[in-house]
């Protein structure tokens, strides 16, 4: 590693420990999905989440290879059952107040060719076994942040026509862009990037839309938003009051929408990465907020099978919106992972919702969260669907309708 690739990792670092989970003293530290193929980046993470005060870093690490030939190999019965000790271990750590650190770096095509079988199973048996968890995540009782590093596989996928050390390079130089890592106070930048976020989201929180309305080229959607809605971006505070970023990069403000409020129909305008394949250009269309039909041009038997998770997959669970002209939207890079990806994109999630996207949702029961209308399911996944020929119209109670984006960006 080259000294200067070395002090840009160290920054990195840096910014997902004091920005990112924003680690306390005597704090403990989980960090998910790290590949040994980024080993030195999680090394400088434990390390900076050390000199922060953590008491422990545990790291969960992975390998892409082992992930592929389990798949390949193992037992059918095996992508049917989560392990009941990975449920306790997470379960164990969010009862100490952890933090809790997602590292994205695999392939979008890591399980191309893989029976759907299986990995529908894997992802049911999953998403059952950390229903608590998530449960836990989506109400911030915990500081978490999701984060990229560019793993070899991937970084091939985005630049095709280079070799793959060039490949890798130029995957590391575009995260640390989206993450404003070449500013002289990468800290401080996302304190005044936070604040931009939060004052779009109190506009559209004046406004109390109860309704937004889609319009492009294979789209025509009406979203009711639950009664109580709060718009916001991804600065959010734990249930002990400290600061956190869930998402780096984010470019987002979003709320959740009201789970039987959805009719019409949407296309998207990204490729889904979803289970180690890829879902690109699909159509969904809803009647009262349930998905009636889903089309897709490639990974149609996929995008079924996570419909099918469960009966909380047939519905939307977030609303989010993204300017066309965000930085990452404006960089032309198409990332085959979320993370970034809707980031240049307005987008959904089929799947759960957000329990602090209501009013007082952070402290309610799953059944309280129903009646407000914030859907519940086992599952989670954002899809694209912006575009430079998207507008959106928010409707008000009293019917007036109020511009919000026009031609892929904010008319607010």
């Amino acid at each position: 590693m080259s000294k200067n690739m070395e002090q840009y990792f160290a920054k990195y670092a840096e910014l997902i420990v004091r920005t990112g989970v924003n680690i306390q003293p005597g704090q403990e530290v989980f960090v998910n999905g790290a590949s040994i193929e980024i080993a030195p980046l999680v090394r400088l993470v434990a390390e900076k989440a050390y000199e922060a005060g953590a008491s422990n870093v545990h790291v969960d690490w992975t390998d892409d290879k082992l992930a592929r030939l389990k798949y390949e190999k193992a037992a059918d019965s095996v992508f049917a059952d989560f392990p009941a000790w990975e449920t306790a271990k997470r379960s164990a750590f969010v009862e100490k107040g952890a933090a809790f650190i997602s590292i994205t770096a695999s392939s979008p095509d890591l399980l191309k060719g893989i029976p759907s079988e299986r990995i529908s199973a894997f992802q049911k048996a999953a998403g059952q076994g950390l229903k608590e968890f998530r449960r836990a995540i989506q109400s911030d009782k915990v500081s978490w942040t999701v984060v990229a590093a560019a793993g070899a596989e991937w970084a091939k996928k985005v630049f095709p026509d280079v070799s793959e050390a060039e490949a890798v390079d130029k995957l590391w130089a575009a995260i640390f862009d989206s993450v404003r890592l070449h500013n002289d106070n990468p800290v401080e930048e996302w304190v005044k990037h936070n604040e931009t976020l939060h004052q779009k989201a109190e506009i559209l929180n004046g406004h109390h839309f109860r309704s937004l309305h889609y319009k492009a080229p294979g789209t025509d959607l009406t979203v009711e938003l639950a009664d109580k809605h709060i718009w916001v971006a991804a600065g959010s505070t734990n249930e002990k009051g400290f600061s956190f970023m869930a998402n780096m990069p984010t470019e987002e403000v979003f709320t959740v929408n009201k789970k039987t409020g959805v009719n019409g129909y949407v296309s998207s305008t990204k490729p889904l990465s979803y289970g180690g394949n890829i879902i690109d250009r699909f159509k969904l269309t809803f009647e009262n907020g349930r998905i009636v039909k889903a089309e897709a041009e490639e990974g149609e038997e996929i995008l079924n099978k996570l419909i099918e998770v469960d009966d909380g997959a047939h519905y939307l669970g977030e609303v989010a919106l993204v300017p066309h002209e965000s930085p990452i939207s404006q960089s032309g890079i198409l990332f085959f992972n979320t993370l970034f990806d809707e980031n240049a994109s307005n987008h959904f999630a089929i799947g759960s919702g957000y329990a602090f996207n209501v009013e007082g949702g952070k402290t309610m029961t799953p059944e309280e969260l129903e009646a407000s209308g914030v859907n519940s399911s086992i599952t989670h996944n954002d899809f694209m669907v912006g575009s430079a020929e998207m507008d959106i119209d928010g409707i008000k109670d009293d019917g007036t309708v109020v511009p919000v984006f026009r031609k892929g960006n904010w008319a607010i």
